[in-house]
C-alpha cells in the first residue's frame, strides 16, 4: 500500500507539472507540440540520471525509485498527447512534422535518457 501512495505522490506531482508547463508555454493547436516534446526530453533525462545516479552510488531505495522515475517521471511525462498530437499531424495533412516528431521524440529521447546515465557517472 505504501508503494502505491508513492506511486500516486510522485505521479500527481509529475502530472501537475506536466500541465503547468503546458499551460506556461501556451502552444497552439496544430502547432510542433514543443511543451509534449520539452517535458517527453527531460523526463527521459530525468530517468536516466536518476537510474545512473541511483546504481553508481546506491542513493535510492526501492521506494524511492518508485516515487521518482516510476511516480514522477510516469506522471510528468506523456504518451497518450504524443500519439494525439500526432493524430492531429496526420489528420491535417501535415505529414513532414509528423515525421519529424515521432523520430525527434523517439531518437532524441533515448539520447536523453543515455545522456542522464552519463552525467550521473560524472557526478
Amino acid at each position: 500500500m505504501k508503494q502505491l501512495l508513492l506511486v500516486f505522490i510522485g505521479g500527481g506531482v509529475g502530472s501537475a507539472l506536466r500541465f503547468g508547463v503546458g499551460k506556461w508555454l501556451k502552444v497552439p493547436s496544430g502547432a510542433f507540440p514543443i511543451s509534449t516534446f520539452g517535458v517527453n526530453l527531460l523526463g527521459c533525462f530525468i530517468i536516466g540520471f536518476l537510474m545512473g545516479w541511483g546504481f553508481k552510488n546506491q542513493a535510492l531505495n526501492e521506494n524511492q525509485s518508485l516515487l521518482l522515475t516510476t511516480g514522477f517521471c510516469g506522471g510528468f511525462t506523456t504518451f497518450s498527447a504524443f500519439a494525439a498530437e500526432n493524430q492531429l499531424f496526420l489528420k491535417n495533412g501535415d505529414y513532414v512534422p509528423f515525421l519529424i516528431y515521432t523520430l525527434a521524440s523517439l531518437i532524441i529521447g533515448v539520447l536523453a535518457v543515455i545522456f542522464g546515465l552519463f552525467i550521473s557517472k560524472q557526478l
